[in-house]
């Protein structure tokens, strides 16, 4: 694909500055090089961070996606701004982690996906939320996301 290509990553190969908004960022796709074989893509993002819409305060999670693709698969440079735009975005958690989650399944179109937000405490309570496209695909091997409960300092 050439620059002049509006389907060709804008991001990737070339500096980009961090988007101020989640609605600003462009996320870019790619060709699934194994497009027709089932398979589970996971990007992890133990350092999350988006700001509380009440306080303005930081709130911080690690954000766990798996999806299986279709036709195409993210760029993960451009998911990497993407997710970094919402450093200074106010939102819930549950209108934080869904909406990610929603976007990507809107825009990619993948057979399935699914995303875990482990939230650390706010306010003593650690607040987790999931979305998931619906039924993942039969045979896709989905392993446990790994996150362990909040269980406070040890």
């Amino acid at each position: 694909m050439s620059d002049s290509d509006p389907g060709a990553p804008k991001h990737l190969g070339r500096q980009s500055a961090l988007p101020s908004s989640p609605e600003e960022a462009t996320l870019d796709y790619v060709p699934n090089p194994r497009e027709g074989t089932l398979y589970c893509i996971r990007f992890a993002a133990p350092e999350f961070t988006s700001l509380c819409p009440v306080t303005g305060q930081p709130d911080f999670a690690h954000l766990v996606i798996d999806y299986a693709p279709g036709g195409k698969i993210v760029e993960s440079k451009s998911l990497k701004l993407f997710l970094g735009s919402f450093r200074n975005h106010c939102g819930f958690h549950e209108d934080v982690t869904v909406g990610i989650g929603q976007r990507l399944f809107a825009e990619m179109r993948p057979r399935w996906l699914r995303i875990g937000g482990y939230w650390y405490p706010r306010g003593g309570i650690p607040i987790d939320v999931f979305w998931q496209s619906g039924e993942p695909p039969a045979g896709l091997w989905l392993p446990d996301q790994g996150v362990a409960s909040y269980r406070g300092r040890g």
